[in-house]
């Protein structure tokens, strides 16, 4: 019986990328266990379960870069979970252990290779976390994304794999249909498709809003990704555009359906969605998220730039240049066709079930 924990979560970027390993594992080998450890109160303990699997969670936060005062329990916090994982590992005696990035994943991993536990990391961005850098010391084998990770991790643990990705968005083969019927669309009409990640962004949302009376004065239709904070926002400035098909959603559950509609996407950089808009080949325009840790969303956004395989708006930038950039290029049949072609150069379709298969090598092995 092969046992595996995999730990980290807290935001759709992370939870995916570790269901779709989870679901690679169980369709490669017959005999095996899977247990997930996510953060109390975040998305993963809602989007797991739904996936069919156990999660317990870990109480544990990150560090706030803009107030010190509260980051006075994080001590405690980081103590308590790393002894709550111990605790995990005594009791589930996992073979390896995975980490995807995210608040649990550190003590997760921190404590399995105190233990002895072998542990893989799947390192999502093209710029790697400070917690991710300190346990590559101990890690068996860190999957990453993007080429030139040696600068980072060391070099004979590394494996190019790319992030794994939702297996409904793998295939898009005759879903158009089924997307535009879903989503109420007219088939003639060009479609842009805005996710502001799991959450929503603000300053995206605000560029949209500026942007609606354009899109109804060049007949553009339009799938709107708030997340919950700006959806009721959303929906009152659709109120005065009631002859335009917009539709505003704080969640898409059909991303499937979405993508196969979308003839351009507007987008964050985190790393779930940049391999998403890789596998699904389509044209997009990159706003990195400035205070992401790192400002790693920049640096995966860049990776397809230098590549001539997407559009990147400074965040600060995208109020004044969204709705020139957006509109220019849906204008633009020929730009649109080569950025799709670039971006799927890029694609790793097959990223799950090839860190499957090296953490049964690690479990093996070991």
């Amino acid at each position: 019986m092969l046992k595996v924990i995999i730990s980290g979560g807290g935001t759709g970027g992370h939870i995916f990328p570790a269901i779709a390993i989870a679901n690679a594992l169980k369709e490669k080998y017959n005999q095996v266990e899977i247990l997930f450890v996510g953060a109390e109160g975040k998305m993963e303990m809602e989007k797991v379960p739904a996936a069919g699997y156990k999660i317990v969670g870990l109480n544990i936060s990150g560090l706030q870069r803009k107030s010190i005062l509260k980051n006075i329990s994080f001590p405690f916090k980081l103590f308590t979970s790393v002894r709550k994982s111990k605790a995990l590992i005594r009791e589930f005696k996992p073979n390896v252990v995975v980490g995807v990035g995210g608040f649990a994943s550190g003590p997760l991993l921190y404590a399995a290779t105190k233990m002895g536990i072998p542990a893989l990391i799947q390192e999502q961005n093209s710029y790697p976390g400070i917690t991710n850098k300190f346990l590559a010391k101990k890690a068996k084998r860190i999957c990453v994304a993007y080429d030139g990770m040696e600068k980072y991790f060391p070099k004979e643990k590394i494996i190019l794999t790319g992030n794994p990705v939702r297996q409904d968005i793998k295939n898009l083969a005759g879903k158009k249909e089924r997307g535009l019927e879903f989503f109420g669309l007219d088939a003639s009409k060009k479609t842009v498709l805005v996710i502001g990640g799991s959450l929503g962004a603000r300053s995206i949302n605000e560029a949209i809003k500026n942007c609606l009376p354009e899109f109804e004065k060049k007949n553009i239709q339009l799938i709107w990704q708030t997340g919950k904070p700006f959806k009721a926002i959303a929906e009152k400035a659709v109120d005065d555009y009631a002859g335009s098909v917009i539709r505003v959603h704080d969640f898409i559950s059909k991303m499937d359906y979405a993508y196969a509609v979308a003839d351009v996407v507007v987008s964050r950089a985190g790393a779930s969605s940049v391999s998403e808009l890789c596998v699904v080949d389509k044209a997009a325009i990159l706003v990195p998220y400035p205070l992401a840790a790192e400002d790693h969303q920049t640096s995966n956004a860049q990776a397809l730039v230098t590549h001539h395989a997407a559009i990147l708006i400074k965040d600060a930038e995208v109020g004044e240049k969204l709705s020139n950039t957006l509109f220019d290029l849906l204008a633009n049949d020929e730009k649109r066709m080569k950025l799709e072609e670039n971006i799927l150069k890029l694609a790793f379709r097959d990223a799950a079930e090839v860190i499957a298969s090296e953490v049964a090598s690690i479990a093996n092995s070991n």
